[in-house]
Parts: structure tokens; C-alpha cells; sequence
């Protein structure tokens, strides 16, 4: 049986004709840039997201660069992140000549470790950002504690996070910005490139809108420098559509992430040789994952010994699988500057040594579930 990673040609058949129908209608409109399908679109997103304002952008990484421009950070900054999450979050940082400070991860929930935070901050810091990796948002009080502490802004990326929620708020709704991204294989994807900011200060908001149409207001008038950052009207035509089932396939998601927990448990895989992925609620020895809102499982991450051999055994047999991210960003060669070397981050470092993600999308059956954990029974099995 060939199982995909993803399976977008499925999710599409569902909703076809309700997204050629939006397609339609702009085409019709004869209005592609701004407008009123995008308004629409950051209308509904602010409320499903439960903030005051959402600003609709060009992509995940234009997000975060405009969160990161709206608060003025630039050469000399400093900007503490996590080196275990894809190459946009620090990349945006870099592009404005601020510094990556990296810190390392929980080794649990893979994202940032806000015990190790304070440590990092200096004169220079002026922004704590964040990652909600794979679905699972982070240990959000802590953070926010420290930058209240300190006077800095909180930027959330939020970019595998769309719908996940840290006690009862939803990402992109804790920090300063929330930043999110719409590339086809996210929860909520659109029709190729796409993102968004979040935020519930009426300035940083206004600043947004400016900066994402080359910093004019009005036309012609420039106050600051900006950039194209604008939403294509087509893409928030089709994501507008995908919203309404958003939160229908987020509860697959979960019900998918519990099938697999079951059958790796039942083929005496879990919890070793492989680890699973868990919830804040299980962490906590809490039952009541099934009603647990804070992971979306945009992934399904496992550690799995020998994940490389696990690998080429998984190809062999047209089973989809992935590794993010297999080199952490502080050994990333355009990162060298930084004097970083194997070991500072070893919890980084052994989360992309270990980790794999395995197909999670909703129409993923149970046929296909099974056969991923019997193809991965069979490896370790022997």
C-alpha cells in the first residue's frame, strides 16, 4: 500500500466545488489585490483566532518579518528564538541585521524551554519569538512573564499552530503578534503561498497594514519603508472557503495522532523502542486529551533509535515520512558568524538526529494508519 505524507488531492475533492466557486467570484470581481475577499477573510480569521486585528500577508516568512519591522528590530537587536524550527524564524531576524539568540528546547514539546530564557536576555534584547512547533503551542505564561519583566515584545510564531490554544486563548492571540502561515500543507493551506499577523494593539496594527503595501498611506505617500507583502485576493478567496472546515479537520488530526498512539502501544512499540508525541494534558497525568485544544498536530512526531535505517526501510515501501529539521539552525553555515558549535544545544541537536514525522492528514484510514505501524513493527521486529 502506498501511503503519502499528505494527501491534498483528497482534501480537495471535498471541497472542490465550493472553492471554484470563490475562484469564480474574484475572477468575476476582476479584483485581485486587497480588497474585499481579503478583508473578509482577516475578518474571520481575527474572530475564529480571538484577536482585534489580523493583517493578511504574502507568506509565513513575510509574516514574521513584518512583526519583526512593525517593532523597529534591526541592525544591532537582539532577538531570542528557539534553533529547532524551520529557517524563516531566524532568517527574519537575520534579514534585518538583528541577531539570532538561540535557546534550547524541552525535550518533550520541542519548543523553546523558558527556563533558559532569562540567561540569554541582555541590553540588546528587544523581542522574545517563540514557536508553536508541529501543532503544540508553547509554555506561553513563563514567556510572557519574562518579557513583561523586562519590557520586550513577544512575537508568536504560529505558523503550524493555526486553531491550537494555551488555557482557553488561541495562537497568535497571547503575544504582541501572532505570525501564520497558509503554505499547502499547513492545517489550514492555501493554493500555494500565504500568511498572516495577528494582534490586538490598534498602532501595531495600523503600522501593519502600512508596512505590507510598501509602507504607503496614502497612495503614493510613503512614511516608512515597507515591502509587497499583500495577500493575494485569490488565496483568501480559497482559504476563506477551508476555514469553515478547519476545526472538522483539526479533530481528525486528533483522532488520527490517538489512532496511532493506540496501535503503536498495542504492537508493544511505545512507549519504547519509539516515543511518542503527548499533550500538555497528558504531560500533566491528566485523561482528558481527547478535549485538549493545545496541539493541532500539524505533525506527528515520533523518536525512533536508528530513525535513519527506520528511514530508507519506511522509502522502500512508498510509505511518506519526514524529517524537520535535520540540521538545527545554530549549525546552519550562514549561521556561522554566530560562533555556535556541535553540543551548545544538544537538546536541539538530538530532536533532528531522532525525530520523524509520519502521514497525519485528516483523510488519512484506518487502513493506512495500520500500515504505517505494521511497515514500523516490521523494522524493529525484525
Amino acid at each position: 500500500m502506498k501511503i503519502p505524507l499528505l494527501d491534498l488531492q483528497a482534501q480537495y475533492r471535498a471541497i472542490q466545488p465550493d472553492v471554484e466557486a470563490a475562484v469564480a467570484a474574484v475572477f468575476a470581481a476582476q479584483s485581485f489585490i486587497l480588497g474585499p475577499h481579503v478583508q473578509a477573510f482577516e475578518q474571520a480569521i481575527a474572530a475564529y483566532s480571538g484577536v482585534a486585528y489580523a493583517c493578511g500577508v504574502s507568506s509565513g516568512t513575510d509574516a514574521l518579518l513584518m512583526a519583526l519591522m512593525a517593532e523597529g528590530i534591526g541592525a544591532g537587536d537582539e532577538v531570542i528564538t528557539t534553533p529547532y524550527t524551520f529557517f524563516a524564524t531566524a532568517g527574519s531576524i537575520a534579514r534585518l541585521g538583528a541577531r539570532p539568540v538561540f535557546v534550547d528546547i524541552d525535550p518533550v514539546s520541542f519548543n523553546l524551554d523558558p527556563r533558559q530564557i532569562e540567561g540569554r536576555i541582555t541590553a540588546r534584547t528587544r523581542a522574545l519569538l517563540p514557536v508553536h512547533l508541529y501543532g503544540r503551542m508553547a509554555e506561553m505564561e513563563p514567556i510572557l512573564a519574562l518579557a513583561a519583566q523586562h519590557g520586550l515584545a513577544v512575537i508568536e510564531d504560529a505558523c503550524q499552530a493555526i486553531g491550537a490554544e494555551y488555557r482557553g486563548r488561541r495562537a497568535g492571540a497571547l503575544g504582541a503578534y501572532g505570525c501564520f502561515s497558509f503554505f499547502p500543507s499547513k492545517n489550514l493551506g492555501g493554493a500555494g503561498d500565504g500568511g498572516l499577523v495577528t494582534t490586538n494593539d490598534p498602532a501595531r496594527a495600523a503600522r501593519l497594514v502600512r508596512l505590507r503595501n510598501h509602507g504607503m498611506e496614502p497612495k503614493y505617500y510613503h512614511q516608512v519603508i515597507g515591502g509587497n507583502f499583500r495577500l493575494d485576493a485569490l488565496q483568501a478567496a480559497v482559504l476563506h472557503v477551508k476555514l469553515k472546515h478547519l476545526d472538522d479537520w483539526t479533530a481528525a488530526r486528533r483522532r488520527n495522532a490517538a489512532r496511532y498512539d493506540r496501535l503503536f502501544r498495542a504492537a508493544g512499540l511505545a512507549p519504547a523502542p519509539l516515543t511518542l508525541p503527548t499533550t500538555p494534558c497528558a504531560d500533566a497525568g491528566r485523561t482528558d486529551d481527547a478535549h485538549c485544544h493545545c496541539h493541532i498536530f500539524n505533525q506527528y512526531i515520533l523518536r525512533a533509535p536508528r530513525r535513519d535505517e527506520l528511514r530508507a526501510f519506511l522509502t522502500a515501501r512508498d510509505i511518506g515520512h519526514e524529517v524537520y529539521y535535520p540540521v538545527p539552525l545554530h549549525l546552519q553555515a550562514c549561521f556561522a558568524a554566530l560562533g555556535h558549535r556541535a553540543g551548545d544545544f544538544p537538546e536541539s541537536e538530538r530532536a533532528a538526529r531522532e525525530t520523524l514525522a509520519l502521514p497525519i492528514y485528516p483523510e488519512l484510514t484506518d487502513d493506512q494508519a495500520a500500515g504505517v505501524v505494521a511497515a514500523i513493527r516490521a523494522f524493529y521486529r525484525g
